[in-house]
């Protein structure tokens, strides 16, 4: 009998480190990520979009932030290119993430088509979760345990909201306003948990700080001012702290 399509032991291994990957998943920070989505599920309802559309912007989109940045434009009145530019600014973020992952789980024989598909479920919640266990893994089975995570997190967002949309209706707003709060909660915590060097520790803080005064004194550029200011305020820091005596 032929055993071409008996699988082997790399495929074998692929396979677990897939699902242990999508184990990850279900986890307290993807348990907070899918209460965040029942909020965001609310607002993109509010905002005109069927069950489909807003299943397809989780898939396409990803990132939470992103989402509502254009449930936002579209709310507003804005124009397509509008809305695909501030999207697009929001995204800019993640570079950095991508950045610092990509090294970690790319393999000897790891093709480039297969990181830049892998880079599109990079968001806070799937890159902390990833940094903070990927290390333990074969350094080969990496891609294969990144899909995992990041792949079941997008189905498994896209699956709750699905579910919200069919019992919206009868959830308060104000339950909804509330769990979406939970998504900035947990990236506050879950970045200041996964800092490495007192610098980040330091730019959040000043960011916490600054964000409400760059509100009142320019709001429409508040976050990008607080994190400009924040960030270089903490980089002056952290090189003059490393000063030699």
């Amino acid at each position: 009998m032929s055993t071409d399509l008996v699988p082997g032991p790399d495929h074998t291994s692929r396979v677990t480190w897939f699902l242990r990957g999508a184990a990850q998943a279900v986890s307290v920070p993807g348990l907070i990520l899918w209460t965040a989505h029942v909020g965001f599920a609310g607002l993109a309802q509010e905002a005109g979009l069927s069950v489909v559309q807003a299943m397809f912007m989780v898939a396409a989109i990803w990132a939470l932030p992103g989402m509502v940045v254009m449930l936002g434009a579209m709310m507003s009145g804005a124009g397509l290119v509008a809305i695909a530019f501030a999207v697009a600014l929001s995204s800019i973020r993640l570079t950095p993430m991508v950045v610092a992952l990509v090294p970690e789980i790319k393999g000897p024989r790891t093709r480039p088509l297969t990181l830049y598909l892998l880079a599109h479920f990079v968001a806070v919640t799937s890159w902390v979760v990833a940094m903070q266990t990927v290390r333990d893994v074969p350094r080969d089975m990496r891609t294969s345990y990144y899909a995992g995570l990041g792949g079941i997190l997008v189905v498994s967002n896209m699956v709750v909201v699905g579910l919200v949309y069919s019992v919206l209706d009868s959830l308060p707003p104000l339950v909804s306003a509330a769990l979406f709060l939970l998504t900035p909660m947990y990236f506050l915590t879950s970045l200041w948990g996964s800092a490495r060097e007192e610098a980040s520790h330091a730019a959040m803080l000043l960011g916490l700080v600054i964000g409400p005064v760059m509100h009142r004194l320019a709001p429409g550029f508040d976050l990008l001012a607080a994190g400009v200011i924040g960030g270089t305020l903490a980089y002056a820091l952290h090189r003059f702290r490393r000063r030699p005596a």
